[in-house]
Order: structure tokens, then sequence, then C-alpha cells
């Protein structure tokens, strides 16, 4: 494949290498303030990037009619509009919050766990996210993925950065430097703790999936997630 690497950062070089591992071509690699890259000689686009500028970066891949990969977390509030967009252009787009292999198996364990704890009582629910210091959003698009998870199948009504409300999930988010990511889901009672954890060592395996991810979108059409790439 000849990819173009929209956000090269530390998660872009990453993928790079790993592209490059897999045997295929980086033609375009764009900077955050760089908003003049040319697509047209890319096959596909894996977007890291920030916020502010993913929405500009995936447009332009449905405007170009190149399929594009999106792991930029922190913008999802013009989801819908995206989607809308991939729609009308029929596009090829897939967006996680987390592209890691064993966060999107973890993702499935924490949805059977809330099943099976919806009608338990006793237990109460929360979470932690720990990320390094560079990391822009807080919490991690990975983290609401999990909270969206459990309130799918709890009674709880949304989650929070802050605690108190019975009916929220609270996320306690932490900024240490060097830690790729580390989530963990806790069921605490008066006599026991349930706990889940998920614990990145290093951004290769986020990487990889990103690989994969693109690899399985080429010839598709439409809006895709990890679930759809992994076949679960």
């Amino acid at each position: 494949m000849k990819i173009a690497l929209l956000g090269y950062g530390k998660m872009g070089k990453t993928i790079e290498k790993i592209a490059i591992d897999r045997g295929h071509t980086i033609v375009v690699k764009v900077d955050r303030d760089d908003a003049s890259y040319d697509l047209s000689q890319a096959q596909v686009a894996i977007d890291f990037s920030i916020p502010s500028a993913a929405v500009q970066n995936i447009s332009n891949c449905f405007h170009a009619n190149v399929p594009i990969v999106s792991g930029t977390t922190g913008w999802l509030d013009q989801y819908q509009t995206i989607v809308n967009l991939c729609e009308e252009k029929n596009g090829s787009f897939i967006y996680a919050s987390n592209y890691s292999l064993g966060v999107n198996l973890f993702f499935e364990l924490n949805r059977k766990l809330a099943k099976m704890m919806q009608h338990i009582d006793g237990y109460t629910i929360a979470m932690e996210e720990i990320h390094h210091t560079q990391k822009l959003d807080a919490p991690s698009g990975t983290a609401i993925t999990l909270a969206e998870g459990i309130i799918d199948h709890s009674q709880k009504k949304g989650w929070s950065l802050d605690t108190g409300d019975v009916d929220i999930i609270p996320i306690a988010a932490k900024r240490i430097d060097n830690i790729p990511g580390t989530h963990t889901v806790t069921y605490s009672s008066e006599v026991d703790d349930i706990e889940i954890k998920h614990t990145a060592h290093n951004r290769n395996g986020f990487a990889l999936g990103a690989v994969v991810a693109a690899e399985w979108l080429i010839d598709k059409k439409g809006v895709f997630g990890m679930k759809d790439v992994l076949g679960l």
C-alpha cells in the first residue's frame, strides 16, 4: 500500500516503521501545521494528528477518494457530520479510540463483564486511565469507549471526570511521563473488588492495529470500526 501519514509525531513515526516492515510505502508525511498536502499518490491514509486537525484531515480524504483510518481522539462531537460526509462521498472510514488488538479484546471483555454485573447488587463502578503528559484530551478516547460499553449494559446514565452522582461512572484521568496507556475498570463492594486492566508497554500495539486496519479497509466502502476489522 501507499500510505499517507496525517500526523507525524511519535505515533506517526511508529506507524511508519511498522508499515515499512510490512512492505508498505509512505508517500505523504504531514506535520500538525501543514494543510497543503497532496493525497493523489496515496491508496489509504492514517490519521494520528491532533483534535483540531482531525476533521479537516478526514474530510480531505473523502474529497480525494482516499480511504481513511483515524485514531485521533477529542473531536467526536463532530462524528456524525463525518459519517454523513462519508456516506455522501461514498467514502471509506474507520475510527477507533484505540487500535491496539489487545485493547479491542479488552473492550469486549469490559462489555461482557458489564452484562454479568448489571443484576448484581452492592457494587460501585469506577475507572482510571493513565497516559503520558503529551496527551491532549482527558479522559482518553479509550476510557470513553469503555464507559460507553458499561453504560450500554447497566443502569448508568453517563460518565464524568467528577464523582458524586450514583448514576454516573467516575473516571480518574492521570498524566504521567512515559506512560503509553493504562486503563482500569473496578467494581467495588464491601466484601471484594473485581478489576480488569489493560496496560500498554509501548506504542507498537497501537501502530500495528492501525496498519492492519488500513490493510483491511482497502477496496471497502462505508463506516467501520475495529470490531469489523477483527471479526468480533
